[in-house]
């Protein structure tokens, strides 16, 4: 399915995906994440407290259990959907909540 634009009520699963995610999963950590959508995609960030860094982007396909994952490399100042090799990958399920968990280890 090509999607063009997240809808309203798959932005709102989202954004509670990730606010609970902060509160049952990180809380107390110093470390917060945050969304930004654009187009297909959410731009997921995390705040350690020094303002966001960019963690992992999500394209909406149609399927909430089957979210495309791209990671954020700092290398190449990019996100990357084609990188599979690095810490936390094996949590990646095509969830919002499997991606979260990987980004947590990837990026600590």
């Amino acid at each position: 399915m090509d999607v063009k634009e997240i809808p309203a009520f798959v932005r709102n699963v989202v954004e509670q995906a990730v606010e609970d995610f902060n509160r049952d999963e990180i809380s107390g950590s110093g470390k917060t994440y945050h969304v930004r959508f654009q187009g297909c995609y959410v731009h997921v960030d995390r705040d350690d407290g020094i303002g966001p860094c960019p963690v992992f982007r999500l394209e909406y396909t149609g399927d909430l259990s089957d979210w495309g994952f791209a990671i954020y490399k700092y290398s190449a100042d990019d996100y990357d959907e084609e990188e599979n090799f690095f810490p936390g990958a094996d949590k990646l399920d095509g969830t919002i909540e499997g991606a979260l968990r990987a980004g947590m280890k990837a990026y600590g």
